[in-house]
C-alpha cells in the first residue's frame, strides 16, 4: 500500500514540476525546451499506462464523462498525424488542389510518386509531436487531479509560477526607463497570455474560498472581511496584484484587454448564474476591477497602454495586412490545410513587399490554425474549446460546491481571456502557454464531474 502511495504521490509531483518548469525556458518556445516537455508529458503517459497494466492505478470515471472531448482530441491527433501520410499525386489534387500544384512543380520533370498533404514534413511533425503532447497532459490532467487537495495543489503551483513570473517580469522591467516585462519569455505578448490564464486561476480560488453566507448582517459581513484580511487568503490576493502589476507592465495591448474583457464577461456571467451570489463576491468582482484597473494600474501605467492603443494605426500597425495574406493562404487551402506547422514556410509566398517583418506566424491563432489545418481542423479545435466552456457553465449553474464553481469561473475566464487575446497574436503557438491553456480546459470538466469520494 505504501509502495502505491508513493508511486501516486512521485507522479503527481512530476506533473506539479513541469507546470512550473513550462515556462521557465523561453515559454519552451525553443527546439531542446519543447522537447524537454513533450517527453515529460509522454513520460508520465507511459508511467501511467504501465501502472494501469500492472493494477497500481485506478481507470477514472471522469475519464467516461469527458468522452466527447477525449474523442475530439483524438480525431484531431489522428487528423495532424494524417497530414503527413503519403497519398497518390491524383488523391492528393482532388483533397488539395493547391498542394498537388507545387509538388508537381517541385518535382517537375520527374512526376513525384505518392506526396503528404502538408507542404512542410519536419514542420508537421513537429507540431504533431506537440499536440500529442497537450492532448495527453488534458488526460493526464484529468487522471491526477482526482481530489479536492490535488485540485487545489494544482491551482496553487500555477499561481506561485505566476506569481514567480510576475516578480521577475516586474523586477527586470522596473531596472531601466521604457522597458517591458517579459518576465522569462522573449515575447511580452505571450507573457500577458500567460499571466492572464494564472490570473483567472487565481481569481476562481479566490472565489472558491469566499464565504457562502448570504443573508448575514453586515456587521458579521465585515467581520468577516476582517479576518479576511489577515488570513492567509490575503497572501494570495497580494499575488494577484503583483500578477496584475506584471501585466500593466506588459504594454501589452491585446493582453490587458483580454484579460479585463473576460474578467466583467465572466463575473457578469457569474452573478447571473449563481442563485446565491453572495456580497463577497460582489464586492470582490468590483474591487478586481476597482483596485487592479484604477489604483495599481495608474500607478504602474495603464495610462500607457491605453495610449498604445490609441495610436495605433493602420500606418503603424502592418498585423492586418498580414491576416490578410494568412487569410488568402487560406483561401487556397480550404478543408486540409498547408499542414500543421508550415506556415512560417508557406507564407513568403503570400506576403506582400509592403510586409516590414518577417513573419513566423500569423499573429491571430484563428487564421494560423485555419491555414494550416484547413476548415476540417479549425472545426475540430473550436469543438474542443466550445465543448470546454460550455462544460465550465454548466458547472457554474449546477453546482454548489465552492471549490467547483470557483475552478469553472477560472476556466471560463482563462479560455475567455486567450480565445480573445489570439485575434491578435499567438499564444497557443507557445508550448506553455498551449499546455496551461490544456489544464484550463481539464479544470472545465472537472469542476462538472468531479465527485468527492469522501463527501
Amino acid at each position: 500500500m505504501s509502495r502505491r502511495l508513493d508511486s501516486g504521490i512521485w507522479f503527481f509531483i512530476l506533473y506539479l514540476a513541469l507546470l512550473l518548469w513550462a515556462p521557465i525556458p523561453l515559454g519552451s518556445n525553443r527546439p531542446w525546451s519543447w522537447a524537454v516537455l513533450a517527453l515529460w508529458v509522454l513520460a508520465l503517459a507511459l508511467w501511467w499506462l504501465a501502472g494501469i497494466i500492472r493494477g497500481k492505478f485506478a481507470f477514472p470515471t471522469i475519464l467516461r464523462d469527458a468522452r466527447p472531448m477525449l474523442l475530439c482530441g483524438a480525431l484531431w491527433l489522428c487528423y495532424v498525424w494524417l497530414q503527413l501520410l503519403p497519398l497518390p499525386i491524383g488523391l492528393l489534387k482532388l483533397l488539395s488542389p493547391d498542394a498537388a500544384r507545387w509538388y508537381l512543380a517541385a518535382a517537375a520533370p520527374d512526376a513525384p510518386g505518392a506526396v503528404p498533404l502538408t507542404l512542410d514534413r519536419y514542420a508537421t511533425l513537429e507540431a504533431a509531436c506537440k499536440s500529442t503532447a497537450y492532448i495527453a497532459f488534458f488526460a493526464l490532467s484529468l487522471i491526477l487531479l482526482n481530489s479536492r487537495d490535488r485540485i487545489r495543489f494544482a491551482a496553487y503551483a500555477l499561481i506561485a509560477s505566476g506569481v514567480f513570473q510576475a516578480m521577475y517580469g516586474a523586477l527586470t522591467s522596473l531596472q531601466s526607463v521604457g522597458q517591458v516585462a517579459s518576465g522569462t519569455f522573449v515575447n511580452r505578448n505571450h507573457f500577458a497570455g500567460y499571466l492572464a490564464m494564472c490570473l483567472s486561476v487565481g481569481i476562481g480560488v479566490l472565489i472558491a474560498n469566499l464565504s457562502g453566507a448570504q443573508h448575514q448582517s453586515w456587521k458579521r459581513f465585515f467581520e468577516g472581511m476582517i479576518q479576511w484580511i489577515i488570513s492567509p487568503k490575503m497572501a494570495l490576493r497580494l499575488g494577484l496584484v503583483i500578477m496584475v502589476v506584471a501585466l500593466v507592465l506588459t504594454r501589452s495591448r491585446m493582453g490587458n484587454s483580454s484579460f479585463f474583457i473576460s474578467l466583467m464577461i465572466t463575473g457578469a456571467i457569474g452573478l447571473l448564474l449563481s442563485k446565491r451570489a453572495t456580497k463577497s463576491m460582489v464586492i470582490l468582482l468590483v474591487s478586481l476591477v476597482a483596485i487592479d484597473t484604477f489604483i495599481v494600474g495608474t500607478y504602474f501605467g495603464t495610462q500607457r497602454v491605453v495610449e498604445r492603443i490609441a495610436q495605433t494605426t493602420a500606418e503603424t500597425e502592418d498585423r492586418d495586412e498580414v491576416a490578410g495574406y494568412a487569410a488568402q493562404m487560406w483561401k487556397d487551402y480550404p478543408v486540409f490545410g498547408s499542414g500543421l506547422g508550415s506556415f512560417h514556410s508557406v507564407f513568403p509566398r503570400y506576403s506582400g513587399e509592403g510586409t516590414q517583418v518577417s513573419y513566423t506566424h500569423a499573429h491571430n491563432d484563428y487564421l494560423e490554425f485555419a491555414a494550416e489545418a484547413g476548415a476540417v481542423g479549425v472545426s475540430l479545435l473550436g469543438l474542443m474549446v466550445l465543448m470546454s466552456f460550455a462544460t465550465a457553465l454548466r458547472a457554474h449553474h449546477q453546482r454548489r460546491d465552492p471549490l467547483m464553481r470557483g475552478l469553472s469561473f477560472a476556466a471560463m475566464m482563462g479560455i475567455l481571456a486567450l480565445m480573445i487575446h489570439s485575434f491578435a497574436d499567438f499564444n497557443l503557438q507557445i508550448p506553455s502557454n498551449a499546455l496551461t491553456f490544456m489544464l484550463l480546459l481539464a479544470f472545465a470538466w472537472i469542476s462538472l464531474y468531479h465527485v468527492d469520494p469522501h463527501a
